[in-house]
């Protein structure tokens, strides 16, 4: 049965953890192994890494990091960053790694998602959209860390993953990056009618309301975050936090009712 998931999203630039704002401004906030450690006690529902500099700079991933972070985790982890192509893939996938996450390789050739889903299956497949508030109406897709605008329109970006056999999308909104000002449910809404795959959203979670936001008015989806799992404070102290099974129980309980409750 499918649940809302709760999913911290750690950044590796050179080795170690940062965290961004809007894509820049990033901060260094330890060890990413230290930090898998302390996820490791909380039960968190699943981990996602990305290396934000391999693909910018043409890297292959880095598979010795990759190994390490398998290693230690006790928990489902998603790894992006430099995957170009199916070996890439099938190698991190070998470390013990269950999913790939995507943006520039699939944007550049849709056709890689088939290639990699007959390989590892779609369910591995995660297609990463990073999107910024159009100056006009709607959203635009960008790639290489915010950088780069691609052509197409996002929903038809949307259309085209799954048609290739994307497994899960994950919705990055880059002007919330970091701000800690909520998760964009207008994008979620101008979204949502169009998946036919799991989705998860990425960008401006500053407490567990705002996650229970997202779940009350969506349902089953991924609420990803990074700041709120790193800082504690307006001051922004390193702090790797999670909440206790508990809470997120009785969080995502409450906010599922309240969903079925505005559905019917």
């Amino acid at each position: 049965m499918l649940r809302p998931r709760v999913t911290p999203c750690l950044l590796i630039r050179n080795g170690g953890l940062v965290k961004t704002r809007q894509f820049t401004d990033d901060k260094y906030v330890g060890d990413p192994i230290n930090a898998v450690k302390i996820f490791n006690e909380k039960s968190v529902d699943e981990l996602i890494v990305i290396d934000i500099d391999a693909t910018v700079y043409g890297k292959e991933p880095d598979y010795k990091l990759i190994e390490k972070l398998s290693n230690e985790t006790r928990m489902p982890l998603c790894f992006g960053g430099g995957i170009k192509n199916v070996r890439q893939a099938e190698k991190i996938i070998q470390l013990g790694v269950e999913k790939i996450s995507l943006s520039s390789a699939i944007i550049e050739r849709p056709s890689l998602i088939a290639e990699l889903a007959e390989s590892l299956g779609s369910q591995s497949i995660v297609g990463v959209l990073d999107v910024k508030k159009s100056m006009f109406k709607g959203y635009e897709v960008y790639v290489k860390n915010g950088t780069t605008k691609v052509k197409g329109s996002l929903i038809n970006w949307i259309e085209t993953f799954q048609e290739y056999g994307i497994g899960e999308i994950l919705f990055n909104a880059i002007d919330r990056d970091g701000m800690q000002n909520g998760y964009d449910l207008n994008l979620t809404s101008s979204v949502f009618a169009h998946l036919d795959v799991p989705s998860s959203y990425l960008g401006g979670a500053a407490s567990l309301a705002d996650i229970g936001q997202l779940v009350e008015k969506f349902g089953v989806v991924g609420c990803v975050a990074g700041s709120l799992f790193v800082f504690k404070g307006k001051y922004r102290a390193v702090l790797i936090n999670y909440p206790s099974f508990d809470e997120k129980y009785s969080l995502l309980t409450k906010s599922l009712n309240s969903y079925k409750n505005i559905s019917s």
